[in-house]
């Protein structure tokens, strides 16, 4: 079954991106991974793609003697795999985000996450980017035998044998709190901290369920409007709230920053045939304005649209399809694509721009960071 549902073009502003520079993001070639997660008679369908892209290094900056995950251990082997895509040669590493999807138990839903690793542990010599890889890992690890609400059982079978059903439910809180417990006994993480949002989407119900520390986050678009937006958690300016592992033999670091996963913020919300997801990390959300990326996704819907349509013998107009996984690899190539770009850019005026002039502090143009964007489209099958 095609997505029937498309998102309208919003009008450009002095304050929203021209649709020639989003136009030729959208000319540029796709590297994304897509994932889908389909199972009848489940109403509900998620067609996800993911894309990233990590900042240039930083000549001037401090060097860190970074010891990665071994490609044989259980967490290399499933970083590899994650960030496994059919075109290596895009030349895009993460950087110190990390990001999972992942099915959850009996085709019932699906888990996303992202994490941005907190950049200042390099002035220590610490690589942050092992921790937010290992929080994506074990929740990844936990989402995956976990149902997104109460387990499901045949009502036609004995009480003896619903009791024995497998699994259990797992919140987003839960499963940020059981990932950060395995970070914690993660013997390769000596320290660090990262932000992390972890959603959860219900086949059944469609319900979306999040937890968010930090200011990484998500948002919903409903037709051509964003409903929903996550609120970045901040300490104050440019210092989000994070989940934290400090080295204990030094005291140094006694006065870091610690939020732990009962300050996320959480949310619940009913999603519709048509809507669409985008979580990120704030390599986007400081460089893209919201409106941006609903014009973004309202131009590839278009595209997507009028490359399905063929005119028969007859002189009548088929679509083809269904090319809902295609549509949600480039929406999220697209946005992480516009991001770059922006970044780089000193003469426009970015949401990062304009959250330090609220703050009486002077900077121009945007902010160059590791991106992360995580794209998932509802469908209802039923």
């Amino acid at each position: 079954m095609t997505l029937s549902a498309s998102v309208s073009f919003v009008k450009n502003s002095p304050r929203t991106a021209s649709s020639t520079a989003i136009a030729k993001c959208l000319a540029s070639k796709t590297h994304t991974r897509n994932y889908s997660s389909s199972s009848l008679p489940r109403p509900y369908r998620f067609h996800v793609g993911a894309s990233w892209a990590g900042k240039p290094p930083d000549p001037r900056g401090p060097r860190v003697k970074s010891e990665p995950f071994p490609p044989d251990s259980p967490i290399g082997k499933w970083r590899d795999a994650t960030l496994s895509r059919p075109n290596p040669g895009a030349g895009k590493h993460i950087g110190e985000d990390f990001f999972y999807i992942q099915e959850m138990r009996e085709k019932s839903g699906v888990s996303i996450g992202v994490a941005d690793g907190v950049g200042g542990w390099t002035e220590s010599g610490i690589d942050p980017s092992l921790f937010a890889q290992a929080l994506m890992y074990h929740a990844h690890r936990y989402s995956k035998a976990a149902w997104p609400g109460e387990p499901e059982v045949d009502p036609t079978q004995e009480y003896e044998e619903r009791e024995q059903v497998e699994g259990w439910e797992l919140s987003p809180l839960e499963c940020l709190e059981s990932a950060y417990g395995g970070v914690l006994r993660e013997r390769h993480v000596l320290a660090g901290s990262s932000t992390a949002c972890i959603l959860t989407l219900n086949a059944s119900t469609g319900l979306l369920r999040a937890a968010n520390l930090g200011d990484s986050g998500f948002l919903v678009i409903r037709g051509s409007t964003v409903i929903y937006q996550q609120r970045p958690q901040t300490h104050f300016f440019n210092c989000p709230k994070q989940l934290s592992k400090l080295p204990t033999s030094e005291k140094r670091f006694s006065r870091a920053v610690v939020d732990y996963p009962s300050d996320a913020d959480l949310c619940e919300l009913k999603l519709r045939h048509g809507d669409i997801i985008i979580t990120y990390t704030d390599g986007l959300s400081d460089n893209v304005f919201p409106g941006e990326m609903v014009a973004i996704c309202s131009l590839v819907v278009r595209k997507f649209q009028q490359s399905r349509r063929t005119i028969t013998p007859s002189g009548e107009v088929e679509v083809e399809g269904p090319v809902e996984d295609q549509e949600v690899q480039v929406m999220a190539e697209r946005i992480v694509d516009y991001a770059r770009a922006c970044m780089h850019d000193t003469k426009r005026v970015s949401p990062f721009e304009r959250a330090a002039g609220r703050e009486g502090m002077f900077f121009r143009g945007g902010k160059v960071d590791d991106v992360t964007v995580i794209v998932t489209t509802v469908q209802e099958v039923i």
